[in-house]
């Protein structure tokens, strides 16, 4: 557990907090570099549905615009180059931030939850993991994935990542925070801030048994310019990747 000290100074650093999916926020943890690894088992949130929330908007233009104030005094060229990103309102944000999970369970069986292709998974069935939604403008309520912890035996290890399947790769201009909200216990926070402007998807949360049978939530947050199949390679889940699509709206 993180003391108050450090859960405000965390939430200072990272800038706004967001309400996220299961009414106002009264405590949460933050997973850190230094505090990476959580026990859901210790904390009595292994059982249940698990919501697993991105909340995203776009970072304030105030810092950016001065950085670029500085690049003009030593570059006056720079004046002529286009915003990665322009603008903050919802009609013309360019970045669209995807929350997806790969799952492997014990039997053996692998696969991606995700909005692409339209695999959205279930809840009640294999894989117990389930998403709802496609936000692609940010907001408070977000993207959340459901896992359904009372078939946590059946699950050997869940990888939650984020990816950006449309428009510009620019984590670093979002301010993006995937919650973990589990049926009982604190909220669990981790912050999408480190700087990645190139990097089109992120390794965020992975989730499995460790050797004294609980369950553990570890923070990852390992950045790479490619997509799923990267992170793939990454942590050896071993699927075979195609190129895939969202559904357009108005479509069935």
């Amino acid at each position: 557990m993180v003391s108050l000290w450090e859960h405000w100074r965390g939430g200072m650093r990272r800038g706004p907090r967001f309400d996220t999916v299961g009414g106002p926020t009264t405590y949460a943890m933050e997973l850190t570099r230094r505090h990476s690894t959580v026990s859901l088992t210790r904390q009595g949130a292994d059982s249940g549905n698990l919501q697993i929330n991105l909340s995203w908007r776009m970072r304030s233009s105030d810092l950016d615009g001065r950085s670029r104030r500085g690049d003009l005094l030593r570059n006056p060229l720079a004046m002529f180059k286009p915003e990665p990103v322009q603008g903050h309102t919802q009609g013309m944000v360019t970045v669209d931030l995807d929350l997806a999970c790969m799952y492997e369970l014990k039997d053996g069986s692998k696969g991606v939850v995700q909005s692409l292709g339209g695999l959205l998974g279930a809840i009640n069935a294999p894989p117990y993991v389930k998403l709802s939604g496609d936000d692609r403008f940010g907001g408070s309520s977000g993207e959340t994935i459901y896992v359904n912890l009372d078939h946590k035996d059946e699950i050997k290890r869940l990888l939650v990542f984020v990816y950006i399947y449309d428009g510009t790769p620019a984590f670093d201009r979002t301010h993006a925070v995937v919650t973990l909200i589990p049926s009982s216990g604190p909220r669990i926070e981790i912050g999408l801030d480190e700087r990645a402007p190139e990097a089109r998807s992120c390794a965020v949360l992975l989730i499995e048994h460790d050797g004294k049978g609980h369950l553990v939530a570890r923070r990852e947050v390992r950045y790479v310019y490619g997509f799923q199949s990267e992170l793939d390679r990454l942590y050896g889940w071993g699927l075979q990747w195609g190129r895939g699509y969202k559904r357009k709206a108005g479509r069935t």
